[in-house]
């Protein structure tokens, strides 16, 4: 009896079977019909994004550099909502090609040592984030009712704290984000129209240039606007709502764009708004009753109103996202799991607790505290947007969704750019 010649082979595993067969898919080309409401059913993670990003220390940077110079560092948003846009559509094709989560993808094809690393690099901007968001929650609330902005802090924390109790917490951070965000950007067009700023100029500082003593503020409007650790948390989203492959090109359109411009627009907007009514006095908003002045000159108290409205809304939503995202990928770096809930509820605690502690310990200058608090952040953001660019390059994880050469050519400047940004950090404070 004649014996077949046969070949050996190791049994792949289910995630390499996996990886192989999505890495031989390209994206779909077969459009979906969707009704309103399928395309409205897929906004949300590129907005959570945006919630996490438009925070207080987004908010007072922004009044700071209008009223301290003018329109000349609209530019700084334009270029870093740009390049946010790119960090963010490499993490939606993230979430929706690997099997798994992002920081255990990272375990798996670049060592566990690098997954682990990401997860605390992520946990530590949250710690840092956590400052500005008790911050300027306390600072809102007590402007809308007045009171101590300490004991509003509490009461605001231990809200958060609530809502992160529930069971689905995702599904409920991800509807109350969007929400917030659109009365936010409401609040912030309507402050635009009344405090018509000068359009033209606001056009002339789309032109790059660097005033003389902007060098950290430039570095805090980077860190917050430029977010990649919150661009990294998008492909948590996209797994929680279990998006394909199919549904990529309209997530580009209804999520991932409008999500991420959306920040862009209403900082971009603030910067102007402080511009129109400081820039005339040269007032610094270094206190929260100058920042609350931007608004109260042409509006009144009204004025005043729409502006601690916006800041309490940026701080409660950004300290949702911030201590869910945090939470989440610290207890996937450790392995305890990545999905929004338990046992990643600890870490989120830890987060809230961090940021009122600091709160509570350093009130001399609060809006200072935000802007150091936001420019340290991007000492560690260089490490996960090369995280993210190697891995939208493998082939054997993305297959058709990996990089073209001009994702990498936008992924190159935003890397340099952040890199820029940790390196002017860094000889500034030793300077």
């Amino acid at each position: 009896m004649r014996e077949q010649n046969k070949t050996i082979t190791h049994p792949a595993t289910r995630e390499e079977q996996m990886a192989t067969q999505q890495g031989n898919q390209a994206p779909s080309t077969t459009k979906k019909h969707r009704t309103f409401l399928g395309y409205l059913a897929l906004m949300g993670p590129a907005f959570v994004v945006g919630a996490w990003q438009f925070g207080p220390g987004n908010l007072t940077t922004a009044v700071q550099a209008g009223s301290r110079f003018d329109y000349t560092l609209v530019w700084v948003i334009a270029v870093s909502t740009i390049l946010m846009i790119f960090f963010t559509d490499m993490s939606v094709r993230l979430g929706i090609a690997t099997p798994t989560s992002l920081i255990t993808s990272i375990k798996d094809h670049l060592g566990k040592w690098a997954g682990v690393l990401a997860g605390f690099g992520v946990f530590g901007i949250t710690l840092m984030f956590s400052v500005g968001n008790a911050v300027g929650s306390g600072l809102g609330l007590s402007l809308i009712f007045g009171g101590s902005p300490v004991i509003w802090t509490v009461v605001c924390t231990a809200a958060v704290g609530f809502v992160l109790a529930f069971r689905n917490v995702y599904g409920i951070v991800e509807k109350a984000l969007l929400v917030i965000v659109v009365l936010m950007a409401l609040a912030f067009i309507a402050s635009t129209v009344v405090a018509q700023p000068d359009w033209y100029r606001s056009l002339e500082g789309m032109v790059p240039q660097l005033p003389p003593g902007s060098e950290i503020l430039i570095v805090a409007l980077v860190g917050t606007n430029f977010s990649i650790n919150a661009a990294f948390y998008t492909s948590y989203g996209i797994k929680e709502n279990k998006r394909t492959r199919a549904d990529y090109r309209d997530i580009t359109l209804v999520d991932t764009v409008p999500g991420i411009v959306a920040p862009g627009i209403m900082t971009a907007l603030v910067i102007m708004v402080a511009a129109a009514v400081l820039g005339k006095t040269g007032a610094e908003a270094g206190t929260i009753n100058a920042l609350a002045s931007v608004f109260t000159p042409l509006a009144g108290p009204v004025g005043a109103i729409v502006f601690a409205l916006g800041l309490s809304g940026a701080a409660f939503s950004s300290m949702i996202a911030n201590a869910t995202a945090g939470g989440t990928m610290l207890s996937d770096a450790l392995g305890r799991g990545a999905k929004a809930g338990s046992p990643p509820r600890i870490f989120t605690g830890v987060i809230l607790v961090f940021g009122l502690i600091i709160t509570l310990s350093f009130q001399a200058s609060p809006v200072g505290l935000i802007v150091i608090a936001q420019s340290l952040t991007v000492l560690i953001a260089p490490l996960l947007g090369f995280l993210i660019v190697i891995m939208a390059n493998k082939t054997s994880v993305m297959g058709g969704l990996r990089n073209k050469w001009w994702h990498n050519l936008f992924a190159a400047i935003g890397l340099i750019a952040i890199i820029a940004s940790s390196i002017r950090l860094i000889t500034t404070l030793i300077g």
